[in-house]
């Protein structure tokens, strides 16, 4: 018998609990087995984790995993998706040797990272192969995060990918819960225009690159249109029955400085590379689509009176950074 795949994402997220969904239905379905591990840094979702069937373990900067050696043996594909600082990604700083012990048997390594690697580029398009010259701390960082993980890949081999990441959203993380909460605000930039990835589409490009892995690539992941966020929110309102929010210009918005690290970049992402190099043909192209399946899916599961799977992953402490 074959050994099964293993997936371990530092970070078991909300990307993260996407992807293990579909995988293991993926698994099922061609008759294969996943065995999925991670982290979190809260012990409450650690439990939760545990019982859907993850191995989850605590870790963040001050908690190293206390045994490396054994809780990422025999994985196949690593998935990084923890906050880097102002030192970088503390991942890598404190297990990047754990890591390489898993060559050669690793199959595949994914960092996601931001195209706020990007920078401001006052509303022009950037590719892969676009300069990078971050305009914010947290792209900034970003950039320092993308190349202590490639640096294993030059050095050593690790079959390193990176993904650089417009806006996540997703069911129950959309612009329909921050209108359903009552927060959602409709602010007005001129010329501005966010870009953004539905989840479904995300985990789909990581499945890809699973599937066909080229190590040392960089993959950019937006949907094929940015739009400003006051469209977005109007949209979301119009799903739900409800007047949108009053416009506010930018200018008078007084926005907190992570909402406003928002709007200090401007630019359109091009997706052309996923398409071309791994085959990827959007679900949620646009922001319309990717809402309606978003309250039809929260929806779904609010008739059945069940939990969703992404439940544990979503809180209050998410609506603050909902912007689009």
């Amino acid at each position: 018998m074959t050994r099964p795949n293993k997936l371990f994402c530092f970070g078991y997220g909300y990307t993260c609990t996407f992807l293990g969904e579909a995988l293991k239905q993926a698994a099922e379905a061609n008759g294969e087995e996943w065995k999925l591990a991670g982290t979190t840094r809260n012990m409450n979702k650690r439990t939760v984790l545990r019982e859907s069937g993850v191995e989850a373990h605590i870790f963040d900067k001050d908690k190293p995993l206390a045994d490396p050696n054994l809780w990422l043996r025999d994985t196949t594909h690593l998935l990084i998706s923890t906050p880097p600082d102002h030192e970088g990604d503390y991942t890598f700083e404190i297990h990047a040797d754990d890591i390489l012990r898993l060559m050669p048997n690793i199959q595949w390594v994914g960092y996601l990272s931001t195209t706020g690697v990007y920078g401001d580029r006052d509303g022009a398009w950037v590719d892969e192969t676009s300069e990078m010259r971050p305009s914010s701390i947290r792209g900034t960082r970003r950039l320092l995060a993308e190349e202590q993980w490639m640096s294993l890949f030059k050095e050593a081999g690790l079959p390193v990918h990176i993904f650089r990441i417009a806006g996540i959203y997703g069911p129950g993380r959309s612009a329909i819960d921050s209108v359903r909460v009552g927060i959602a605000r409709r602010i007005m930039k001129a010329g501005h225009a966010f870009c953004r990835i539905h989840v479904e589409d995300l985990v789909a490009t990581l499945m890809a690159s699973m599937k066909n892995p080229h190590p040392g690539q960089v993959y950019n992941l937006a949907d094929d249109e940015a739009a400003p966020s006051h469209e977005v929110i109007a949209y979301a309102a119009r799903l739900l029955g409800r007047d949108p929010p009053p416009l506010v210009r930018f200018e008078d918005a007084n926005l907190a400085p992570i909402t406003l690290s928002f709007y200090s970049d401007n630019k359109r992402v091009s997706n052309a590379k996923i398409k071309k190099d791994l085959g990827i043909k959007l679900k949620y192209p646009n922001y319309r689509l990717g809402l309606e399946e978003c309250l039809a899916i929260e929806n779904f599961y609010a008739d059945k009176g069940e939990q969703p799977p992404w439940s544990v992953q979503v809180g209050p402490e998410f609506y603050g950074n909902i912007t689009s």
